[in-house]
């Protein structure tokens, strides 16, 4: 006598006793200060429980302890990483895999290729199910960057082989999905991230509130980053930038804390826990800086030109892609004088004018809606299950 192994779409049969597709998002990146990667889980969230209600959505994610949530996030302990800022990293692939299991997923989204995202393609084997990898990190780059550059080429060949085993890669730009095809991963897909128009939000400026709780002049040209004080963010050009531009120019580094580079012209603040606290900071600046020319997407640039802010970013990386004439100035490379040349030549136009074109660009063309309807047809491709694409809910 024979048996036959039971296909993926039987063995998935017996895991919807409601009737609801099981999404499953996992990650390491993840963290109480950690920004982009976190906001795009929390809007997915948000929007697939506000229009996908045949979908239940869980996030499996590393924290101090094990614990579940009520509104469906899971928490595995892992250690806290070192100068990690909060990150932690988990160790367990088989035990994390387990965990996925647990949640009957009808399909897993692994948001990197460390322990999560390897543990997601364990359970995907496991259980006969689909998995995405959508590709937040160029690791070759930052190999390269914290390592040497004789690091980058093994350390990408190592990405692509992992990024290989996933049902679909997405890529957040075009940027990284380059990356990706030229380390032979041929079928990766590049989806730029959304923004929240309503949170971020030039009416929550205060101007002049701001600059008296900074002490600075109410003439000051405030330029602005948030971000980690990592050193891919290249803080240390924005600063030389600012120090070769002088008055009335003044650098607000949001997120950087005590590890902000030192300088007369430079004021730190701390992480702004929430997306209205740092709406409210970013809309009463003048400018949005950013130095990294190999940033994967640059979620935070979205978010200050939803502010109202114009942008002077690097003429490369997924920063690029954001950003052009109408909406800032790019400069030629991340070097401090290259900055300050393209800070100036913002300023030598109406930035008013240009914020406004911001604004309206983010609002116009990075709609999260556009972002989780495009996933969502990728999940209902994968899945074959309507609940992707099924606005109602279903009957009793």
């Amino acid at each position: 006598m024979t048996f036959e192994e039971p296909t993926a779409s039987a063995a998935r049969a017996h895991f919807d006793p409601d009737g609801r597709v099981r999404l499953v998002d996992t990650t390491m990146l993840y963290a109480p200060r950690s920004g982009g990667v976190k906001r795009y889980l929390t809007n997915k969230r948000a929007w697939f429980a506000a229009n996908r209600p045949d979908v239940r959505h869980t996030l499996v994610v590393p924290g101090p302890r094990h614990a579940h949530s009520v509104d469906g996030e899971v928490s595995i302990y892992a250690a806290p990483l070192p100068f990690g800022d909060g990150y932690r990293w988990p160790i367990g692939k088989r035990s994390w895999m387990e965990r996925l299991i647990r949640q009957r997923p009808d399909i897993i989204e692994a948001g990197d290729v460390y322990t999560p995202g390897l543990a997601a393609l364990k359970a995907g084997d496991e259980l006969g199910i689909p998995v995405v990898g959508f590709c937040h990190t160029d690791l070759g780059a930052l190999a390269a960057l914290h390592i040497g550059e004789w690091a980058e080429k093994p350390v990408q060949r190592r990405w692509a082989t992992i990024y290989r085993q996933f049902a679909r890669v997405v890529a957040p730009s075009r940027f990284i999905a380059g990356r990706l095809i030229e380390a032979g991963v041929n079928d990766a897909i590049a989806l730029p991230l959304g923004v929240d128009v309503d949170a971020f939000n030039p009416q929550r400026a205060d101007r002049e509130a701001l600059r008296k709780a900074l002490g600075v002049p109410s003439n000051a040209r405030l330029l602005v980053f948030a971000g980690r004080p990592a050193r891919e963010k290249r803080l240390e050009v924005l600063v030389d930038a600012v120090e070769r531009l002088g008055e009335p120019y003044v650098l607000l580094l949001v997120g950087a804390g005590a590890g902000a580079p030192i300088s007369d012209r430079v004021i730190p603040m701390g992480y702004q826990k929430t997306p209205a606290e740092l709406s409210r900071v970013l809309a009463s600046c003048d400018a949005f800086v950013h130095a990294n020319d190999a940033e994967p997407f640059g979620l935070i640039v979205l978010e200050a030109m939803a502010c109202g802010l114009p942008v002077v970013g690097v003429n490369a990386g997924g920063v690029a892609e954001s950003v052009d004439s109408e909406v800032g100035e790019l400069a030629v490379a991340s070097e401090g004088a290259a900055m300050a040349e393209a800070i100036e030549a913002l300023f030598a136009r109406d930035v008013a004018d240009v914020g406004k074109a911001a604004r309206a660009r983010a609002v116009g063309r990075h709609a999260w809606s556009r972002v989780f309807e495009q996933l969502s047809d990728v999940y209902g491709h994968l899945t074959d299950r309507s609940g992707f694409s099924r606005l109602a809910p279903l009957s009793a």
